[in-house]
């Protein structure tokens, strides 16, 4: 792994070495279960915290049976009902994240988006990760740790880009309400599924007049995903 967390009494989400860390705002998603966990089980009760990674595993691999059987009884439309409901999902989430806050003036966007990406990848997406900021046009980050890994497939990590979507269109729709018009833009370069010892992925500042490379690569796999259902139908 890339990142070291040797501290133990920080949480893996809290700290980052920039100085803007400290004046970034964000909220934990869905909240109110979070502070029943956090309250009610995890400090009166023996609850093994672990087991949440089987349930959750458990979901994730549902996810991708669901898709897999739609793309193979419905063939696109199946494939697309899956994409809006997870799209949803994910712009939800993005929307919980950000609501009720600001970006400091102090901030430069490319900043922001990075910070934005960790609380997704740290928070929502319960994974360690390595982010850095390039410049004001672009920024990175290496995921060194991601729940689901061991099970999933390389091609199974395509479920993921469809809440990705939601949550980079939530991004930009509060952005933009902050007087930030630029649009950015998302692309993954390795993955651990297929072999790499990170996923890695690059953030930078798009051209508002062509498609996201995000968006047009997920069509490519849409396109690969059902010529598959289809043989495998046949």
């Amino acid at each position: 792994m890339k990142s070291a967390h040797n501290n133990l009494s920080v949480k893996h989400w809290e700290k980052r070495p920039e100085a803007n860390w400290e004046k970034f705002e964000f909220n934990q998603p869905y909240q109110k279960g979070l502070e029943r966990l956090q309250e009610q089980v995890l400090s009166k009760t023996n609850f093994d915290p672990a087991t949440l990674w089987q349930w959750g595993t458990m979901q994730a691999m549902a996810i991708i049976e669901i898709l897999k059987t739609l793309e193979s009884r419905f063939g696109r439309e199946g494939q697309q009902a899956v994409f809006e409901s997870l799209r949803r999902v994910g712009y939800d989430v993005g929307r919980q994240i950000t609501a009720g806050t600001t970006i400091p003036e102090e901030m430069g966007t490319a900043e922001w988006i990075s910070f934005y990406a960790t609380v997704v990848n740290r928070v929502a997406y319960a994974s360690l990760e390595t982010p850095a900021i390039e410049n004001k046009q672009k920024a990175n980050f290496h995921i060194d740790w991601c729940p689901h890994q061991d099970h999933y497939r390389a091609f199974d990590c395509r479920v993921q880009r469809y809440f990705v979507q939601g949550m980079i269109e939530a991004a930009m729709d509060f952005a933009k309400s902050q007087g930030r018009e630029d649009v950015w833009d998302v692309a993954f370069r390795a993955t651990i599924p297929s072999g790499s010892e990170t996923c890695y992925f690059e953030i930078f500042r798009g051209d508002p007049e062509e498609s996201g490379k995000w968006s047009d690569y997920t069509c490519l796999i849409e396109e690969k995903a059902l010529e598959i259902a289809k043989k495998s139908k046949a």
